[in-house]
């Protein structure tokens, strides 16, 4: 298939391989930011194409694993609200709150659905307008402009049904609180291709420059991740740290202008709580004044709850690219995808979820590279 075969050819991947061991002449931390490089570094086993020199860490790219206890405890709580039809993508139902989750909310009567678009529930908010119809809005700046529009078209219909439970979050402050951490030992990091096809490159200039690492935007396949960690390892042998775009054919300097201004116009940063690390300043998106109206943490008075992740949930280190999710002691056992104990075992993006999924047992795309 066009597009997919040529970028999982088993020679190129190997010939990246190889140019890797040539020159990694001394070792490196390269970091991915995105759960869907982390699960396809885990499938096809590029970790283990590389040299001894050369480590991959994971870091904090799933949006469904670093949203917060509390928010899921304000969804949950306005779902079980009897004038509520509460709407969100379907990876998000059974990710864990501080007691239950949302499929078990819908289990016991609450009206949640699943929608493959935030405008699904405008069309849902339109056709009911006796019920109060919320979106839980999660994700990166890839998903940001849909929730925009979504906000904008309900905006210009005169909605007043419609309302979003919003927990954006932002890649370049996350980079940022990683590398400013206590015993940070990431040298190098591959960025979201996804996410600068939106925003473009130039946010991660500042970083590259402050803390000197090379930061190369990539894609998701074994040639476009490879060829990323191949571009990263020749910055550090070099001395260089630079902002680099491995993904040319999806990503522009400048991503999508059009995106970006709705985004601008609807949104405003703002602190988010991260699940697993804390709070991060001007790491979120929250609804700017002139759309504050629907904002469903103010309209249904939720914003007070408050929750803390369980103390034997050791996702915040994975999220940190501290530890490797088999190194947890509940790894496998006490958490498992049909009963996790954080959201990186359940989500599709989540690391824990990878290595339950790929490496017990091993995962079947390795031999193909390996030749």
């Amino acid at each position: 298939m066009k597009f997919v075969d040529e970028y999982r050819d088993p020679d190129r991947v190997r010939q990246i391989a190889a140019a890797i061991a040539r020159s990694a002449r001394r070792p490196w931390t390269i970091m991915e930011v995105c759960g869907g490089q982390t699960h396809a570094i885990v499938r096809f086993g590029l970790d283990e194409l590389l040299p001894d020199t050369v480590t991959l860490v994971h870091g904090p790219g799933c949006p469904v694993c670093v949203t917060s206890v509390e928010t899921l405890d304000k969804a949950m709580a306005i779902a079980a609200r009897r004038e509520v039809i509460f709407c969100s993508y379907g990876d998000m139902l059974r990710v864990p709150g501080s007691c239950q989750d949302l499929q078990r909310v819908k289990a016991e009567g609450a009206d949640v659905r699943v929608v493959y678009s935030p405008l699904d529930a405008v069309r849902l908010a339109r056709a009911r307008p006796e019920r109060e119809v919320v979106f839980l809005a999660v994700g990166f700046e890839t998903t940001a402009p849909a929730h925009a529009m979504a906000v904008r078209q309900a905006h210009n219909e005169g909605l007043k049904n419609f309302s979003l439970l919003v927990s954006h979050v932002l890649v370049p402050p996350a980079i940022e609180a990683i590398l400013s951490a206590p015993g940070c030992c990431v040298q190098g990091f591959l960025a979201a291709g996804h996410v600068c096809a939106v925003m473009g490159v130039a946010e991660y200039a500042p970083l590259a420059r402050r803390y000197h690492v090379p930061i190369v935007v990539t894609g998701f396949e074994p040639v476009d991740l490879l060829e990323g960690v191949r571009r990263c390892v020749q910055q550090l042998e070099e001395g260089r740290a630079e902002v680099e775009n491995a993904y040319a054919r999806a990503v522009r300097p400048d991503g999508n202008p059009a995106a970006r201004a709705l985004v601008s116009e609807v949104f405003t940063i703002v602190p988010r709580k991260w699940r697993g690390i804390g709070e991060i300043p001007a790491s979120g998106l929250g609804l700017a004044p002139a759309y504050a109206h629907f904002d469903a943490e103010r309209r249904f008075d939720v914003g007070a709850i408050s929750a803390e992740e369980s103390a034997e949930c050791q996702s915040g280190l994975v999220l940190q690219g501290r530890k490797r999710p088999h190194e947890c002691p509940a790894f496998g056992t006490h958490c498992t995808p049909e009963h996790p104990l954080g959201a990186t075992m359940v989500s599709a993006e989540g690391a824990c979820a990878a290595y339950y999924r790929y490496r017990r047992p091993r995962g079947e795309g390795l031999e193909a590279y390996r030749g």
